[in-house]
């Protein structure tokens, strides 16, 4: 079937996938970023790690993880629970239980570990070009 830009539009596209957390006593909902979530996401992080200043660089490593999560983390209507403004608090959780949710988000949105390498200057490999959009429970 040939689509039109209305049934492009229309499609339901970005995954929602609940996320078990017992240590935070219930569960979360990581969502997918839009195309331009994921590309301000993605210059955000290579601004930091190509462009930006050693300081900066280091601080955006140190909130990696919370830096996907304040973006991906919805309630039942779709609504983010966080402002970017949350990034320090939210990275200041367990670094257990926030890496259970940030592999979650990460499939979600299509992000190897090759993707986040490659944006923080951690490899020299180019993007994989995989996408997921399976349910994951941690």
């Amino acid at each position: 079937m040939l689509l039109d830009k209305s049934k492009i539009l229309a499609a339901d596209d970005k995954p929602t996938v609940r996320v078990d957390v017992p240590e935070w006593g219930g569960h979360v909902f990581v969502r997918t970023m839009s195309a331009g979530e994921r590309d301000n996401y993605e210059a955000e992080i290579y601004d930091l790690s190509k462009g930006g200043k050693a300081n900066d660089a280091k601080s955006m490593m140190a909130n990696a993880r919370a830096r996907l999560l304040v973006r991906t983390l919805v309630d039942e209507e779709g609504n983010r629970l966080f402002e970017d403004s949350d990034m320090e608090a939210l990275g200041a959780k367990s670094g257990l239980v926030v890496d259970k949710v940030f592999t979650v988000a990460r499939k979600v949105n299509g992000l190897s570990e090759a993707d986040v390498d490659e944006l923080v200057g951690n490899s020299n490999s180019g993007p994989t070009g995989k996408r997921s959009s399976k349910s994951a429970n941690a």
